[in-house]
């Protein structure tokens, strides 16, 4: 389970919509909370791996391909 947060900077509205984009008719305020909370997180070590992978490569901007290698690593 994800840390508990109070505050996430992924908007509720967008949780819902992708909750409901994936089939659920119905979506609950703490699922949509839950959600984002969980996003951050994996949101936050896949930056962390793009920033280590720019550095590497002796840069300081993130650019895409940073995002893509980050991902394509990244265990869930």
């Amino acid at each position: 389970m994800a840390s508990k947060k109070s505050i996430t900077i992924l908007p509720l509205a967008g949780m819902e919509r992708l909750l409901k984009k994936v089939g659920s008719e119905r979506v609950s305020d703490n699922a949509k909370k839950e959600l984002g909370i969980v996003l951050e997180e994996i949101g936050a070590e896949l930056s962390k791996k793009a920033l280590e992978l720019s550095n590497h490569a002796g840069r300081k901007t993130i650019k895409k391909e940073d995002i893509s290698l980050a991902f394509k690593q990244f265990k869930i």
